[in-house]
């Protein structure tokens, strides 16, 4: 296994560990790569695992330009991905909310080998209605007492309990990274609005394996109707929309699965 390593491409922070086939990790709205910690050592065996903050989330600067859309976040991690040390200069996609729509605009680009996208957003039939960010600016206003709320299994539960089916599972120092990161990022407007205005609906024009992850739980995005046959669907009958910390071994199972297809045979001779 190879060390891990902390650095940036593209302008995107990054953390790089493990070794095979490079799996890239993506968050949801609102959070970060820390997202990922309590499935990286189920990961880091078999995959060289990077997990990746999306422009103006993180470590990462917001994008410089008008559009947010996750098409847009997908160019930048396709540049990312570029300057990786890649075969072939693609990798196996996975993301959450957010990310998994980032993830299937990415494989429209070309630059993915594969998609796992758990509890993707954008696959609703219409656009979403704007969204007032009370929870948000509660989390900026309050971060300090939510950071002491969340040191006991009760305040975890009232902080956390809309996105973790299971919040007692999360430790402290992650529920507070977690609120942390929903709390500062720079790009969450924009990104939320450009989210919410759109819809992703070219599924079926994916020419990659694509794996949707539902979790039965999930509080905020409803399960995807009209999906094509040509999609592997998985349910994960325990966990929320954020379902790392209520099943790791659940999202690790169906990373690895989702990306078992080689990347070199995908790669034109």
């Amino acid at each position: 296994m190879s060390a891990a390593t902390s650095e940036q491409a593209a302008g995107l922070a990054h953390d790089r560990a493990g070794t095979g086939e490079p799996l890239v990790l993506i968050h949801p709205l609102g959070g970060d790569r820390r997202v990922w910690r309590p499935v990286l050592p189920l990961l880091i065996e078999h995959r060289d695992v990077i997990v990746v903050d999306l422009p103006g989330f993180g470590g990462s600067p917001a994008l410089t330009g008008e559009d947010t859309r996750p098409r847009a976040l997908a160019a930048a991690l396709g540049a990312f991905l570029a300057e990786l040390d890649l075969d072939g200069g693609r990798a196996h996609l996975g993301g959450n909310s957010l990310g998994g729509w980032v993830s299937l605009e990415a494989a429209l680009q070309g630059n993915a080998a594969s998609v796992t996208a758990i509890a993707p957003a954008g696959l609703w039939g219409r656009p979403l209605a704007p969204k007032p960010e009370i929870a948000r600016t509660l989390a900026r206003m309050g971060r300090p007492a939510l950071n002491g709320l969340v040191r006991s299994p009760g305040g975890r539960r009232v902080a956390l309990l809309g996105s973790v089916a299971h919040p007692a599972r999360v430790p402290a120092p992650d529920a507070a990274a977690l609120i942390d990161a929903y709390a500062s990022a720079p790009g969450f407007t924009k990104v939320n609005r450009a989210m919410r205005a759109s819809t992703f609906q070219r599924l079926a024009e994916i020419e990659v394996p694509v794996t949707l992850v539902w979790p039965a739980h999930d509080r905020l995005v409803p399960r995807a109707s009209g999906v094509p046959a040509s999609v592997r669907e998985i349910v994960l009958p325990d966990a929320g929309h954020i379902p790392m910390w209520d099943d790791p071994q659940g999202v690790a199972d169906a990373l690895l699965s989702g990306s078992s297809h080689s990347l070199r045979s995908r790669i034109p001779a």
